[in-house]
């Protein structure tokens, strides 16, 4: 049966890939999006206009509001005009490093806009409100691979910080409202259409311009590179499946991960950690070039190492992804090139 889905985010990488599974199964999707400018307006709204290209040519019922999180009259009018079966909130302030330099935009979008969430999710009695949170929230966790069952109370940077408010903000809604919610970590997305301040983007950028490429703690790093088609089908299985209250819940020994409210929390990732050379590695066969390498010490706000246990989404939900980083960088490259093709005019 078709739903009715408010996809927050429409606009962004994964929101957009979102979108589209959703409507090719036949539902109806209303987009919301501010279209800010931290990364290039224009892919946002090629994303757009493929969204609508997809709606005329296949008949498919997408609709998109442009307005900001933190308008509330803004999200008001759009639950007034319309009853969701489910909410999926992927819009926020992303990046880990330009918290350091616009703090600001990080609580107005991601803790402003989603307490403004939670209100009219709350009002509207929403059937299920799926989330997205981050693997950042496992600050300086050394403990690999990162668990929802353990702690995640020392967050290494503002964004970081901002996703775990969210985390607990969502469970005291759904304590005190009985809102079904479910928390998604995700870890490193990358694939077709992606965002341009991602590495794995920049990368490909530099090294097709003959630039040099900065490999942060000398490339030691590596990270759970996880391709957004894979993402997206567990985006959707979480939303499907309405968060239950866990009878097993035990209050002097918590665990995390679950509640007496209807709340869980989720790993979302490929449980496959790729060091960083040898992402690159894999990139440079794709494009055919190879990188101009510059080896440098750890930043500021990055973590050495992320990895996930995605065993709890693979039990409750059958989540697993199957794509290489083989086969998910060479789709990645493949739009790219003609991307850049049609930017070049």
């Amino acid at each position: 049966m078709s739903q009715t889905v408010l996809l927050t985010g429409v606009a962004g990488f994964i929101g957009f890939h979102t979108a589209r599974k959703l409507l090719a199964r036949g539902d109806r999707v209303v987009g919301f999006d501010s279209v800010n400018d931290y990364y290039d307006p224009q892919l946002k709204r090629a994303r757009l206009a493929e969204l609508d290209r997809l709606r005329r040519e296949g008949g498919l019922d997408f609709t998109f509001v442009e307005a900001d999180l933190a308008d509330r009259a803004a999200l008001d009018r759009v639950f007034a005009e319309t009853s969701f079966d489910r909410v999926i909130h992927l819009a926020a302030q992303a990046g880990v490093r330009y918290s350091l330099e616009n703090p600001e935009s990080y609580v107005s979008s991601n803790l402003v806009g989603f307490a403004n969430m939670l209100e009219v999710c709350r009002h509207a009695k929403v059937a299920h409100l799926t989330f997205a949170s981050s693997s950042s929230v496992y600050g300086s966790n050394r403990k690999v691979p990162f668990s929802e069952h353990d702690g995640v109370d020392h967050p290494i940077q503002l964004y970081a910080a901002t996703k775990r408010s969210n985390e607990l903000m969502a469970h005291a809604y759904s304590h005190l409202f009985a809102l079904p919610m479910t928390g998604l970590r995700f870890f490193t997305v990358y694939g077709p259409w992606g965002r341009p301040d991602m590495a794995y983007f920049s990368f490909a950028e530099k090294i097709m311009a003959g630039r040099p490429i900065a490999l942060f703690n000398h490339g030691r790093h590596s990270r759970d590179f996880t391709y957004v088609d894979d993402i997206v089908e567990g985006v959707v299985r979480a939303s499907d499946r309405i968060a239950p209250a866990d009878p097993r819940f035990d209050p002097v020994n918590p665990d995390p991960a679950t509640s007496s409210a209807p709340f869980r929390l989720f790993n979302i990732g490929n449980g496959k950690p790729v060091e960083l050379k040898r992402f690159v590695e894999v990139l440079e066969a794709a494009l055919g070039k190879k990188a101009v390498i510059e080896l440098k010490p750890m930043q500021t706000g990055d973590v050495e190492d992320t990895f996930a246990d995605v065993s709890a989404i693979e039990a409750t939900l059958d989540y697993r992804p199957t794509t290489t980083v083989e086969d998910g960088i060479a789709a990645f490259v493949d739009w790219f090139l003609a991307y850049r093709r049609r930017r070049a005019g």
